[in-house]
């Protein structure tokens, strides 16, 4: 698939042009020049973490206020009908990259920290295309997609590769995974940050290295109790998923964490002000373990959960702030939106179920993380470019999928041939010009994949994993005719309408398993 910015008469010139680097770099000047009056636009993208369709206050949430998101809004586009690829966040992040569906690559399932990269680098991402288009290209946050080779153990002591480098980012300041899982340290451009040589990292999932208390065998010793699963080293007062021994002095601070994102941020748009740039800023504070500043500490009514959103809305009205301040506001186009559905329970007993009240983080959807349920992928998404994108409300079904093509589009870039394969151009969409999105996208839960045409959704026979409020997850069996679900009228998916549809549900189940078996 080739993705251009030009009509059609151009398309055939850039083509003639495409084994010239000079020549096709002038041609993508013009047209990009004559399309949007002037240079690229930067592009930022912040992808939050666990941050349900309901949790925004422009979303209808009332016991939180995202003030910042709400102007971010307000001077664009808020969409209804927007998902991510995937109701958890290593399959999520890797379509949002890719550009492709995660159930196409095996190795794209939740990862342990000390996973190998699951992105080939040879696969075109959204980082490795706009930097062929001269843009400077920044990873802030987390990463969660793997680190390092499959054949060989990874050495955390030395330069850590391939990773985010080798997909196209100039600049990266990132965790390996998550913040429940070891390594807790700070990796900037392939090399542990405050490393001390003497002092070596060694990370094991298996079994445990070297001799430091763990959850289980020191629980008073916690500042939140965990599950099982979460309660093995312990790094600044939490306990973690995984083993790790050494790198004390590169450890990270919870609380700390989110401002130290944050200036990452910061400091990547002040340096690189004067060129277009691209910024993936991943956020990380509604993800477990939830320990937001004590600044924020009673910020919002809904204990630390809620508390972390209002800080994650705090540092993305900084981000507005510079852009203001250097005078890139109306040069940057902005996208919000998060990796899956909100859960309140996830490993640590830290009150996010007991304080969440009426609260419905989900919005009217039915589920959260882990589920395919749409509360599980249907996502805040906010699009803003003034001057460029006119404020409004869009119905347009899209999927974070749709990035990379819609990038390509915008920016005169070009996605090799059998790549990036679900990736449909929606800029026209994305930027208002339009009320057309997708005809139809496939949803990722865990163990099951579903599919949404139109305003009807079909969820094939099995299980619909769902995260409850203690460590266990519980399913909902869908028999053996499938469901069947009209969206418009049925947002919680509660009436299922299979036995009333058959040949709506037949032609559903068709297209679901044609893409399947892509």
């Amino acid at each position: 698939m080739v993705i251009f910015s030009v009509e059609s008469g151009l398309k055939k010139i850039m083509l003639k042009i495409k084994m010239n680097p000079l020549w096709r770099l002038l041609a993508v000047f013009f047209v990009t020049s004559s399309l949007w009056g002037g240079e690229y636009p930067n592009i930022i993208v912040i992808y939050a973490d666990d941050v349900g369709y309901g949790d925004l206050s422009c979303y209808g949430a009332k016991a939180v206020s995202t003030l910042n998101l709400d102007r971010l809004a307000e001077s664009g586009i808020r969409f209804t009908s927007a998902y991510a690829a995937a109701s958890t966040c290593t399959p999520s992040r890797y379509s949002l990259l890719t550009g492709e569906y995660a159930f196409r690559n095996k190795g794209a399932h939740i990862l342990p920290g000390n996973a190998p990269l699951i992105i080939d680098p040879a696969k075109s991402t959204i980082a490795s295309l706009l930097k062929e288009q001269g843009y400077s290209t920044g990873l802030v946050g987390k990463w969660h997609l793997g680190l390092g080779n499959a054949t060989e153990t990874l050495n955390w002591n030395g330069d850590i590769a391939p990773g985010p480098r080798e997909l196209g980012f100039d600049y990266s300041f990132h965790m390996a995974a998550t913040g429940d899982r070891v390594p807790s340290v700070y990796i900037r451009n392939g090399s542990i940050v405050n490393l001390d040589s003497n002092d070596p990292i060694e990370v094991n999932y298996k079994e445990r290295v070297g001799d430091e208390p763990t959850g289980l065998s020191h629980p008073e010793l916690l500042r939140t109790q965990a599950d099982e699963q979460h309660a093995k080293t312990i790094v600044d007062g939490t306990s973690r998923i995984g083993y790790m021994s050494g790198g004390h002095a590169a450890r990270w601070r919870d609380e700390e964490m989110p401002d130290t994102f944050l200036g990452e941020a910061l400091g990547f748009i002040e340096r690189n002000r004067d060129q277009p740039f691209f910024l993936f800023y991943a956020t990380h504070e509604n993800h477990v373990p939830r320990l937001p500043h004590p600044r924020f500490w009673g910020a919002s009514g809904l204990g630390l959960r809620g508390d972390a959103i209002v800080q994650m809305d705090w540092g993305i009205g900084r981000i507005l702030e510079t852009l203001d301040a250097f005078e890139l506001r109306e040069e940057t186009l902005i996208i919000f939106s998060s990796d899956n559905g909100p859960v309140l329970f996830d490993g640590y007993h830290d009150g996010a179920y007991e304080k969440n009240g009426d609260h419905q983080p989900a919005g009217p959807w039915r589920g959260g993380k882990y589920s395919a349920w749409e509360g599980g992928t249907r996502m805040p998404f906010i699009v803003s470019w003034p001057g460029k994108v006119e404020p409004g409300l869009s119905d347009a079904l899209v999927s974070q999928v749709d990035l990379l093509a819609s990038f390509a589009s915008l920016v005169g870039g070009a996605i090799p041939e059998g790549q990036a394969i679900d990736s449909q151009n929606m800029i026209h969409a994305l930027l208002g010009e339009s009320d057309s999105g997708r005809e139809a996208l496939i949803q990722q839960g865990i163990g099951i994949q579903v599919v949404r045409k139109g305003d009807w959704k079909y969820v094939p026979p099995g299980k619909v994993s769902n995260r409850g409020n203690s460590s266990a997850y519980f399913s909902d069996i869908i028999g053996e005719g499938g469901a069947l679900f009209y969206l418009i009228e049925d947002p919680a998916e509660q009436l299922n309408l299979a036995d009333l549809y058959p040949n709506k549900v037949k032609k559903m189940k068709a297209l679901l398993e044609a893409e399947l078996s892509k």
